[in-house]
């Protein structure tokens, strides 16, 4: 099981940590996804790691504001937001798949789905 933390109401500008922590199994043979989902909107993917190696992968709309991490030692994978901005509001959700980050933009071949959380972004 994965289950996400971090979420709030912030403003503009703003940075927030979302936390996504592993219960049930180790992270070492995985990858982590995190995705979003707005009102009316299609999910997509943010970010992906792939724990073997540390690789990282960003969507276009985040590069340079997000950044992914992970804790082995407490099977967390982190997502750092900064200079958040009211389109980054949606709901935050981490999901796993075996080994690669492969198929992350839409997370259609990613399981174990926790239950999200709310970023939201307003003045």
């Amino acid at each position: 099981q994965l289950a996400e933390s971090g979420g709030g109401l912030v403003q503009p500008g703003d940075s927030l940590r979302l936390s996504c922590a592993a219960s049930g199994f180790a992270l070492d043979y995985y990858a982590i996804g995190w995705f979003r989902q707005a009102p009316g909107k299609e999910r997509e993917g943010v970010s992906c790691i792939t724990i073997r190696d540390n690789t990282t992968y960003y969507a276009d709309s985040v590069q340079g504001r997000f950044t992914i991490s992970r804790d082995n030692t407490k099977d967390t994978v982190y997502l750092q937001m900064n200079s958040l901005n009211p389109e980054d509001t949606a709901v935050y959700y981490c999901a796993s798949r075996v080994l690669y980050c492969t198929g992350y933009e839409t997370g259609n071949v990613f399981g174990f789905w926790g239950e999200g959380t709310q970023v939201t972004v307003s003045s």
